[in-house]
């Protein structure tokens, strides 16, 4: 169960109601999930929105890699929600089957494209090691470029702020969505 309720648009103060809006008429298309729960500090929720439309939309990553690497700290986290909001995306934007079940499971997946197993080899040794050795960041600069790694590990660091968000909190997938992750 959710530990804290969602804001109703009409009783939301006007700093709240204006993040809102922001929020709702952008592509994201609403407020849901962790973007709730950072209404109640609307100055939280406005600059996290800003930084997440980046990194979402506007990164130089294209969507099956950033989609990888959002999967990726979903699985970290065992961030069901993250999971059952981006694993429809991932699919959609040409990330393969196999390899979104392969790190569903927790198995290595068998990469058909070196782009996505340097984000794959970065992630998860930046969030093992808490960095990643002069290998791991070669490989990546080679497959991503240097915009690319800076952008990989700004969706990172906000992907975790999205999945601390959703279990600090309880934000669970929609009734009757069952879990992927075992969480």
């Amino acid at each position: 169960m959710k530990r804290i309720a969602d804001l109703d648009p009409d009783h939301m103060t006007p700093a709240q109601r204006g993040v809102y809006d922001t929020i709702a008429s952008g592509p994201r298309k609403g407020v849901r999930g962790p973007l709730a729960v950072w209404l109640h500090r609307p100055e939280l929720a406005q600059n996290a929105q800003a930084l997440g439309r980046y990194c979402r939309y506007e990164t130089s990553l294209e969507p099956r890699l950033s989609e990888l690497a959002i999967l990726l700290i979903a699985r970290i986290w065992g961030s069901e929600y993250e999971w059952y909001a981006h694993k429809p995306i991932a699919l959609e934007a040409g990330l393969s089957a196999e390899v979104v079940e392969a790190i569903r499971t927790g198995v290595a997946p068998a990469f058909a494209h070196a782009d996505e197993a340097a984000i794959h080899a970065f992630v998860l040794e930046l969030h093992r090691e808490r960095k990643v050795s002069d290998v791991t960041y070669a490989k990546a600069v080679e497959r991503l470029g240097e915009a690319g790694v800076v952008d990989l590990v700004g969706l990172a660091g906000y992907y975790t702020l999205i999945s601390m968000t959703i279990n600090v909190f309880q934000v669970s997938p929609p009734a009757g969505v069952a879990n992927e992750l075992g969480a």
